[in-house]
């Protein structure tokens, strides 16, 4: 039975406000870690012709004798062909790590590759950028500060004319970026920012793909916020991002992915959001979404997931800033048709991929946590009994769940109204079952709302066994309060 225990003061109620700012500060905790996601990656560009790729061509694990060889002859051999084919053996041997490590330790190894890099002959050039894309793929810091003598000229060639060689570098840059600060102190001085800048500009989709991934690398250093995103805000960059986001019959998937991951890193280093907004990023994010909507209902293609992930991340934190209200950041979002087409992703989120649910409800979260018309917008389209059945997926989509529930009923006796009857209490006291913390923490958040904004609610929940379910969390510490205070609440009722 319960039992009161001596020498600690408990308040008999819990007001709203003490509701409320026990969740501001759940929310802010949730937002810092949301934020520091990143995804560090590398990318590798490998074409070889099918004869190169055959059975009996496996490349091998090349030794200095190996390495000066091949180098030698790509220098001064008397064919071009046997120049190429000397490259050709050397980039396949730079596929493993072994060669790699024997290749940086050999003096003058490369400035030969760089002298290659730089020669009037566009196949030998081509065959050592690939040779330095091969070394921009390691994981060693060692290797990629070793490149820093090619990296000028991989920055000068992206003003060239050959799209299949501003890809390449554009890749090889962006593994090295992302490798080494050495590298990025380098080439903020040389004028990364404007050449990539001018890359923008490209009619080559794969150009556009391969630049969005060299920005999304440069926008993950940790010295992004104070040395490089101010430099990107000042440039053009930002407004042709958002071009690229734009849903119509030129939108490319695949840029748009990248461009959406870049977006979510500069919205994330907080660095000048207000100035994203009045570029227009929540009109156009929030019509991508409806796009991203009719896509999923259009379409079995699971790589749509790919571009909703960033799109909702973007928009979820663009909703956290206090610009959003001077701008009419809620109004541009168009409230209905936006909960409308965020519950399409969900379902197929629930049916393809559940992993990105809790992106769509912090979406949600954010979207209902200071707007009555998106919570009367969640109940009007009768979404209350669909957003429940999440609740199983896991621990983290029932929090989410829950803490959106709380926005609707935190708005006051109307809201509350309108969730009372129907299955939220039976619902309730089914996930104070929940051995998860957070999840019976929710719980008693938002039954403390409904009590206080539904008194009938009160009689339902003690005749339906709710002063035993919450006896099985008398005496958890986290939750011990809470407890106590809702038990009151409710006998008080």
């Amino acid at each position: 039975m319960w039992s009161r225990r001596q020498g600690h003061l408990r308040p008999t109620v819990c007001g709203v406000e003490e509701l409320r700012r026990r969740r501001r500060e759940q929310e802010a905790a949730l937002r810092k870690a949301r934020r520091e996601q990143q995804l560090v990656s590398k990318r590798l560009l490998r074409e070889d012709a099918p004869e190169e790729a055959g059975e009996g061509c496996v490349a091998a694990i090349l030794g200095e004798a190996e390495v000066q060889q091949f180098l030698r002859q790509a220098q001064r051999g008397t064919e071009e062909k046997e120049r190429e084919g000397a490259l050709v053996s050397l980039r396949r041997g730079l596929q493993h790590p072994e060669t790699q490590q024997t290749f940086i330790q050999l003096e003058g190894s490369m400035r030969t590759l760089v002298g290659l890099l730089t020669s009037n002959q566009a196949l030998l050039q081509l065959e050592a950028a690939r040779c330095l894309h091969e070394l921009s793929h390691s994981e060693q810091s060692t290797i990629a500060e070793a490149c820093l003598p090619a990296t000028s000229y991989l920055l000068t060639y992206l003003s060239g004319h050959s799209s299949d060689f501003i890809e390449l570098c554009l890749y090889t840059l962006g593994n090295l970026i992302v490798e080494s600060e050495a590298v990025r102190r380098q080439l903020l001085p040389q004028g990364i920012v404007p050449a990539l800048a001018a890359c923008i500009q490209s009619p080559h989709v794969a150009v556009l793909e391969a630049l969005g991934y060299a920005l999304s690398q440069l926008l993950q250093a940790k010295e992004a916020p104070e040395k490089i995103i101010p430099s990107i805000l000042a440039s053009t960059l930002p407004q042709h991002m958002l071009q690229m986001l734009q849903p119509g019959p030129k939108l490319n998937p695949g840029v748009a992915v990248e461009f959406a991951w870049c977006l979510h890193y500069i919205i994330c280093s907080q660095v000048s959001n207000p100035l994203l907004i009045g570029h227009g990023a929540l009109s156009t994010l929030g019509l991508l979404l409806l796009d991203l909507a009719g896509a999923v209902q259009r379409t079995e293609d699971a790589g749509l997931e790919l571009l909703a992930c960033p799109v909702l991340r973007c928009l979820s934190n663009l909703l956290t800033e206090a610009a959003v209200e001077t701008v009419g950041g809620q109004m541009q979002l168009r409230d209905e048709r936006v909960v409308a087409a965020l519950f399409i992703l969900l379902q197929f989120f629930f049916q393809k991929q559940p992993s990105l649910l809790p992106e769509g409800l912090w979406l949600l979260n954010n979207l209902t946590a200071n707007s009555p018309s998106f919570c009367t917008s969640l109940l009007s389209l009768d979404l209350i009994e669909p957003l429940l059945q999440l609740l199983p997926v896991s621990n983290v989509v029932s929090v989410m769940v829950l803490t959106v529930l709380c926005n609707v009923a935190e708005k006051g006796p109307a809201y509350c109204q309108r969730l009372w009857p129907g299955p939220l209490l039976p619902t309730l006291l089914h996930t104070l079952a929940f051995s998860d913390t957070e999840v019976v923490g929710q719980s008693l958040e938002l039954l403390h709302l409904l009590f206080l904004y539904q008194p009938e609610a009160v009689q339902v929940f003690l005749q339906q066994s709710g002063l035993q379910a919450l006896e099985r969390h008398q005496e958890e510490a986290q939750l011990q309060d809470r407890v106590y205070a809702l038990r009151q609440t409710a006998l008080q009722g």
